[in-house]
C-alpha cells in the first residue's frame, strides 16, 4: 500500500469536456503539480487521464471525470510513495499537504469554470 494515498471529489457544474480541457495541455500539469514528473499511460479523453508519477513522489495518479446531473464529478486519486525511507511524521505531513492541494485544484477549477454562473442555474453547454 502506498504511503501517500489521496482520494478527492469535487462537483463542477460544467460538462466533462470543459474540465478535460483544463487537464489536456501538459503545460497545465506543471501548474497543478510543480514538483511531480508526469507521464500519461492512459488518455481517456473526456473521462480523464492516468499518469505515472516521478519526482517528489513515485507512483500513479488519476483524474477521472464522471458526467453527473448537469455537470462533472472530478475524481482525483494519488497513490505514491516518498523516495527513500522517510520518517512517519514526514509521510503524515506529505499526505495532508497533498490532500489540501487536491482540494485546491478541484475548487480552483470550480471557481474558474463556473465563473459568472449564478447558483442554481444550469451550466452553459459548449
Amino acid at each position: 500500500m502506498p504511503s501517500v494515498d489521496v482520494v478527492d471529489e469535487t462537483f463542477i457544474a460544467v460538462p466533462p469536456a470543459a474540465v478535460a480541457a483544463a487537464f489536456a495541455p501538459p503545460g497545465s500539469w506543471r501548474d497543478f503539480w510543480p514538483d511531480l514528473t508526469l507521464d500519461v499511460y492512459a488518455d481517456r479523453g473526456i473521462q480523464g487521464l492516468r499518469w505515472t508519477v516521478g519526482g517528489a513522489l513515485v507512483g500513479t495518479m488519476e483524474v477521472w471525470l464522471e458526467a453527473v446531473l448537469d455537470g462533472t464529478l472530478l475524481h482525483y486519486f494519488l497513490r505514491a510513495d516518498l523516495p527513500g525511507d522517510p520518517p512517519a511524521r514526514r509521510v503524515r505531513r506529505e499526505v495532508r499537504r497533498r490532500q489540501l492541494a487536491a482540494k485546491e485544484i478541484g475548487l480552483g477549477l470550480k471557481m474558474a469554470l463556473e465563473a459568472g454562473r449564478p447558483p442554481g442555474v444550469a451550466p452553459a453547454l459548449p
